[in-house]
């Protein structure tokens, strides 16, 4: 039997600057299921994604699944595209099995905790402050030079980097650090910053966009603490989970965040097209 991908409509030019396709996945043509192929609302056309892959029930662990992404590759290929993502559901095992069985690779996954009702207490010595406009400038300059290394680090050629970090700072921050739901702290321990936390408050939930503890001051625990204040401003401000994102082979964020309770939700995997 023969799989392959029929268009179900045409090549769609979007809004965003995206352009998509939807094609059935077809046995000796007999729709069994459907996939929509798209690029990138940031990286561009270079980029491809998989937007949602489906088999039918009857024809599922048949190696369907597998041909129409195999099938999908070539379509990106021919679309000039140089790199090809997914993302996963935490509770989709077989897809995220058969993803890695093709060489794609999980980048980074996103995790949530639902929030008691009582906010936790800081360790003694530990307080928090708003960070200072005088602040928020270096900070924000050396977060944009780590957030583009850690994306190349992890198979994202440096200009596409640099301008996914500058669409996330139109996006996120349009009126820098007085933009409206956004929580910039530092931490202090015995009067010394030790740390700084980035959060925002979104709907029922809340985000930690950036949290980290200073390189002089790492491994005493300040991480933890700076997680304990994430969940107090979320529960503070009447936020019911407190989501993040964790790249992988941060090993020591992976451990701290998975003793802290969170749960993955989805992961997001790439695969270089050669």
């Amino acid at each position: 039997m023969t799989t392959t991908l029929r268009p179900a409509e045409p090549l769609q030019q979007n809004a965003d600057g995206t352009r998509s396709r939807r094609y059935q996945v077809c046995v000796n043509s007999r729709p069994v299921g459907g996939i929509h192929l798209g690029t990138h609302p940031v990286f561009g056309d270079a980029v491809a994604r998989i937007i949602s892959l489906a088999i039918e029930e009857p024809d599922r662990r048949r190696g369907r699944g597998t041909v129409a992404a195999l099938a999908a590759e070539e379509v990106a290929r021919g679309w000039g595209c140089r790199r090809i993502e997914a993302t996963v559901p935490a509770g989709a095992g077989s897809a995220l099995g058969l993803a890695t069985a093709l060489g794609y690779v999980v980048r980074n996954r996103n995790m949530e905790k639902p929030l008691a009702a009582a906010p936790p207490a800081l360790p003694p010595g530990s307080t928090a402050r708003p960070m200072t406009d005088a602040e928020f400038g270096p900070w924000r300059a050396r977060g944009t030079e780590e957030y583009v290394r850690t994306w190349v680090a992890r198979g994202v050629p440096e200009a596409e980097a640099r301008a996914k970090a500058a669409t996330d700072d139109t996006e996120l921050l349009p009126d820098g650090r007085a933009t409206e739901g956004m929580l910039f702290t530092v931490l202090e321990h015995e009067g010394t910053a030790v740390g700084t936390l980035w959060l925002a408050m979104r709907g029922e939930g809340a985000y930690v966009f950036d949290v980290e503890a200073d390189a002089a001051h790492r491994g005493r625990g300040h991480g933890r603490t700076l997680m304990l204040l994430a969940e107090a401003q979320s529960i503070a401000a009447g936020k019911r989970v407190l989501g993040l994102n964790v790249f992988a082979g941060n090993t020591p964020a992976e451990r701290l965040y998975d003793s802290l309770g969170y749960d993955t939700t989805r992961y997001t995997l790439y695969k270089p097209l050669v």
